[in-house]
Parts: structure tokens; sequence; C-alpha cells
């Protein structure tokens, strides 16, 4: 056994020098790999591979800019404050193709319409990105991710942005939403997210959103998508509805709450709110991800609310009342806002229930004033 892989590494060892000083054949061919949908939160957008090949020197290899090790110390806080380091690696696509049929996800593959002379640059340029210092980078989430990192070494080759974003007349936000299929992951995301992707979506960074600019991309004309074809083809199981998984079951928990109506709920429940609120003002200031600044989500989930409830549970009706109507004001603004904002699909309960609870608190204090008056 020791053999064996003393023998492998050799032979990686030897292919890696040799995969780094040789020179293409006129025969070598590159393609854009996109990669299915999967389950898990770093999956659920799809992947971007880079495969070249060339059957004279039996090259078959994919490179892979979304590498990252879970291993890193304080890997949750360094995502979180978005210093993360991915990095981009290289294996046999055979490997790649079984990893993507094992997890049941689809591979779709575009042979772009490159010269002997781009491939040949291309596939040095990649050799040195894996084996120097250039392979890793710090993940961003839009700006800086496995397709983006491939959108633009493409068009570094081809010399100009040719291969762009048709889709800025929709911002990254509604672009997004699709994707998210599972309802408390698509509710946290929506709400943890800030003003930047609402914005034009004028990078593309998803690889399916990559892949539908390439098949309508020309250069001097011509198309640079040479060829288009599903190489690995699943079958998805159909996925039953999960009434427990839906807005529905929100609606139902926010309606519960609502009906028992009991003070220690509501004082409970501004707390929760009011604290969500905090931790989306703070982590805008702590994470260098652009993606959660400027979140207005704080105007619906208000630290204010943290005041509302202290005073709420001592009593003192003018405070109350004061900061009832800053809280509904600034719900107001925010319902306004968020009119032309696709996840107010998905917020709305949340927006009832606030108007409603702080709306009667409000009126029930202005009532015992004026009758007392």
């Amino acid at each position: 056994m020791t053999k064996k892989l003393l023998f492998a590494l050799l032979i990686l060892i030897s292919f890696n020098g040799f995969a780094q000083n040789i020179t293409l054949s006129e025969k070598a061919k590159v393609s854009i790999l996109t990669c299915g949908l999967g389950p898990e939160s770093y999956a659920m957008y799809g992947h971007t591979g880079i495969r070249i090949q060339d059957s004279i020197h039996a090259i078959d290899v994919v490179y892979n800019y979304g590498a990252f090790d879970f291993s890193t110390p304080n890997f949750i806080g360094r995502f979180i404050k978005g210093d993360l380091q991915y990095f981009v690696t290289n294996g046999s696509f055979i490997d790649f193709y079984y990893n993507y049929q094992a997890e049941n996800r689809e591979i779709i593959e575009q042979e772009l319409a490159l010269t002997p002379t781009q491939i040949n640059t291309l596939f040095q340029q990649l050799n040195h990105s894996v084996y120097s210092d250039e392979r890793y980078y710090t993940y961003k989430f839009i700006d800086r991710n496995c397709t983006t990192m491939v959108v633009d070494k493409i068009n570094g080759i081809l010399g100009k942005e040719y291969i762009k974003s048709d889709s800025s007349k929709i911002s990254y936000r509604e672009i997004l939403y699709p994707y998210m299929s599972d309802f408390y992951m698509k509710l946290g995301i929506q709400l943890i997210f800030g003003a930047k992707v609402d914005e034009p979506a004028t990078r593309l960074f998803l690889p399916y959103e990559f892949k539908n600019a390439i098949s309508t991309t020309k250069v001097n004309g011509n198309k640079i998508e040479k060829s288009d074809s599903k190489i690995l083809q699943v079958t998805k199981p159909e996925i039953p509805f999960n009434w427990l998984n839906s807005v529905y079951s929100l609606i139902t928990v926010l309606l519960i709450l609502a009906l028992l109506n009991k003070k220690w709920i509501k004082i409970s429940y501004f707390i929760f709110a009011g604290l969500l609120g905090l931790f989306f003002s703070l982590v805008g200031l702590y994470s260098l991800h652009e993606e959660i600044l400027w979140n207005y989500n704080i105007l619906l989930f208000n630290p204010l609310l943290l005041v509302f409830a202290w005073y709420i549970k001592k009593g003192i009706k003018d405070k109350i009342l004061l900061f009832g109507k800053i809280i509904l004001a600034m719900l107001l603004v925010y319902l306004a806002y968020m009119t032309t904002k696709i996840h107010l699909g998905i917020v709305w309960p949340f927006i009832v229930l606030h108007f409603y609870w702080i709306g009667k608190i409000v009126l029930q204090i202005k009532k015992s004033s004026t009758a007392r008056g």
C-alpha cells in the first residue's frame, strides 16, 4: 500500500512539473463547466470550473476557484468578517465528474472558441495561479467568488470585457431570490442582506448567469460559445411541500402569539426583535462583506424595541408612547421602501404583527390618558 501511494505521489509531482512547462497542441480545448445546485449553503447557487483538454498530451484537467478549508482557525468568524481565504485547485476531470455525480448535481459544458495561443496563455496562467501565492484570494459573495474569478480570467484572455452581465435592469437580490428554496434560509439571508444587493446586477457572479452570458456573447461578430452540452444529467427527486418550512408556518406562529396577547410574550418578542436588529447593525460594522452593510431591515427589527420592551415592563407610559410612535414612524418608512423589494413577500407577517402590537399599545395608552383628562 505504501509503495502504491509513493508511486501515485511521484506521478502527481512529475505531472505538476510537466504541466507547468508544457506547450499545448493545436487540438487543445477550453470549456466552462457549470455545475448544478446543491442543498448545502455553499452549493446552493451552483459552481463554475474551467476544463482544459489536450488529447495529444493526455491532459484533461479542471481548475476550480471555489476551494476553501473548513479546518481554518476561526472559520465561521473569518467567513462572517469577510477575510476567509479561498484558493484555486486543479484535478483530473474524471474525479471532478464522479464527485458531482455522487452529489447528484448536473454538469453543463460550453466549449469556448479560443485560438491555440489564447488556450496556451490561459493554461500557463492557471498553472501559475495554482503553484504560486496567487492561488489564494479573499472571498467576496458578489465581487470575488468561483464564478467572477473565471469570468475575469476568460475576459483577460480575450483582451476585453466581452462576457458581461445583461441583467443590469434587475437587482442582485432579484437574481438570487429564486435560488433559495428553503424558506427559513431564504428569510434569514434576505434579512441580513443590506442595500448593496438592491443595486443593478452589473457583475456576473453566479454560475448559471455566467453560462447564459457565454451563450449570447460575440467576439468580433463571432460567437464565443463553440458548443453547449449537458455532460452529466441527473434526476432531481420531487420535494413535497413542507408546511413547516414555509411562510404559512411563520404566519401561524405569529398569529398564535398575537392571539395569546400576553404581556410577557410581547416583551420577550420585542427583546428578540431588538437584539436581531442590534446584530444587523453591529455585524455590518464588523464585517468586510459589503452585502450586509446599510441594512435597512433594522427599521423592522429595530434596536429601539429593546428600550420599548424595557419601558413596557416598567409600565412607564409616557416613554412607551414616545418610543412606540418613533418605532411606528420608522416602520412606515420601511413599508414604503419595501413596496419595490422582492422580499416583501416573506417579511410582511412581521410588519403586520409589529403594526398590530405596537399600534394597539400606543392607542390603549392614548385612550387611558384621554379618559383621565
